[in-house]
């Protein structure tokens, strides 16, 4: 595989004069070509931090290092990862498990992807030291069906990692012994919840299950083993922590949000891509210095700052200089989530928009639950009739109404996130909505030149 063949080539994400915006730390596969070869990540210090893990650290010591990091879960929740770490039973005769979280498919959603594909032994490293830092004999990597490739690109660095002796029993000459196994699994966004992602990863259906117990508790994870369940940047940025240190990870982010983080950069937009950027860099940089500004000249109308399932913000001067970390974000209305930031612009129909991403859910509902299940069809139903023309008054109390009966009474954030787009895209654009039912056709963006309600109606 050459460099020619990376799915997010460099270009993507430089500034325009071809400089990353940020030293790469997590992207070094940019610079660094054939680094997802073992023999070019190790002549770039890879496995240097396991072996300095393994020769100076016992394993409490390796989970108080990252919680003084405070590194936070990167996959959405933004739990801290020491604290994860440190809810594994200490008990030695108890068989524990890491699982790695590859199951990427938040809509909005893609720097997992490259890490896997660009720099898989940056990943494989990270799994083992967070094995030996909780005393897991195996870790499992949880891949996405639909990427074949990158489960391709995995295996193959196993495979290579076993041949080299950091795979497998003694690992460098150590006490530790460790595998590590490649799932794949069968393409469902709810198998990237973690109660899901374990039933699947057993040969399962993947529904998810009540809590507690939780994985990381007796009976919760993987066939009833505690299980430390993280995402795949998480683990890829520990070989960076263990080998620099927390002081160096703790300079960037803000004084919650540590260190850096890659935000994937998508929609109206004229650079898309992922960015690795320190914790503390504001939507403004992000949208407009690194990636171009809106494309074709227009304005912006609207952000979703974490991937689909968060709560839309409106394009302020407030909004735009809020720095994208955990409580910035938070502080204006919605979530960082997995770091996905979609672009709108001014000629979005939002009511188009939000019946894509509802239309979303309602395909991926895995079925377990009746409100999610029936009332995600339900919304779609109804935003159908508005854009297309047949929405009528009640339809907006309506949508809250059974979005309110979503929220809160399914069985996991699934059907708690798909009536998310609805109620703030309401709250800021009632007017589209309205617009909609009265003139039977959208307000802005090519949806906009059909003929009025009225004049159709005449036509029949």
């Amino acid at each position: 595989m050459s460099k020619g063949l990376m799915l997010y080539p460099e270009p993507k994400s430089a500034t325009p004069e071809g400089k990353p915006p940020f030293p790469y730390i997590l992207l070094k596969h940019r610079e660094i070509p054939d680094i997802y070869k073992l023999e070019v990540y190790r002549a770039n210090s890879g496995y240097a931090a396991l072996a300095k893990t393994l020769k100076e650290y016992k394993p409490e010591q390796v989970i108080d290092l990252v919680k003084v990091s405070g590194l936070r879960g990167r996959g959405g929740a933004g739990f801290s990862t020491g604290i994860k770490w440190s809810f594994i039973p200490k008990d030695e005769s108890i068989v524990k498990y890491v699982a790695c979280n590859s199951d990427e498919s938040e809509p909005g959603t893609c720097s997992n992807h490259e890490i896997i594909d660009g720099n898989p032994h940056q990943l494989i490293e990270g799994i083992l030291i967070a094995c030996y830092a909780i005393g897991s004999k195996i870790g499992f990597i949880y891949i996405r069906g639909e990427f074949a490739r990158g489960a391709r690109v995995l295996e193959r660095a196993v495979e290579e990692a076993r041949a080299a002796g950091l795979i497998g029993k003694n690992i460098l000459g150590s006490d530790f012994s460790c595998e590590i196994v490649v799932h794949r699994g069968a393409g469902a966004y709810i198998c990237g919840e973690e109660t899901a992602l374990l039933e699947s990863l057993e040969g399962k259906r993947g529904f998810p299950k009540l809590k507690p117990p939780f994985p990381a508790n007796v009976g919760g994870g993987v066939y009833g083993a505690p299980t430390v369940i993280n995402n795949s940047l998480t683990l890829a940025t520990v070989p960076h922590i263990m080998l620099n240190g927390a002081e160096w990870f703790t300079q960037w982010g803000t004084e919650k949000s540590k260190g850096i983080a890659l935000y994937s950069l998508s929609g109206h937009v004229e650079r898309p891509g992922n960015y690795e950027l320190p914790m503390n860099t504001t939507f403004r940089t992000l949208i407009n210095e690194l990636g171009g500004g809106v494309w074709k000249g227009r304005k912006l109308k609207c952000i979703i700052p974490g991937g689909s399932s968060m709560p839309i913000l409106p394009a302020t001067d407030e909004v735009l200089d809020t720095t994208m970390d955990f409580e910035g974000v938070a502080a204006r209305g919605s979530m960082l989530g997995s770091a996905g930031i979609i672009v709108f612009d001014d000629q979005t129909c939002i009511v188009g928009a939000v019946l894509r991403l509802v239309e979303f859910y309602k395909d991926e509902s895995c079925g377990k639950c009746t409100p999610c299940r029936e009332g995600t069809q339900w919304l779609v139903q109804i935003l159908h009739r508005l854009e297309h023309g047949h929405g009528r008054p009640e339809d907006l109390d309506l949508l809250l109404n059974v979005g309110g009966n979503i929220q809160g009474k399914s069985f996991c954030l699934l059907g708690d996130s798909a009536p998310v787009p609805i109620t703030s895209a309401m709250h800021l654009f009632r007017a589209e909505f309205e617009y909609h039912i009265k003139e039977g056709r959208c307000m802005v963006g090519s949806g906009a030149n059909r003929p009025p309600k009225r004049e159709v109606a005449v036509a029949q």
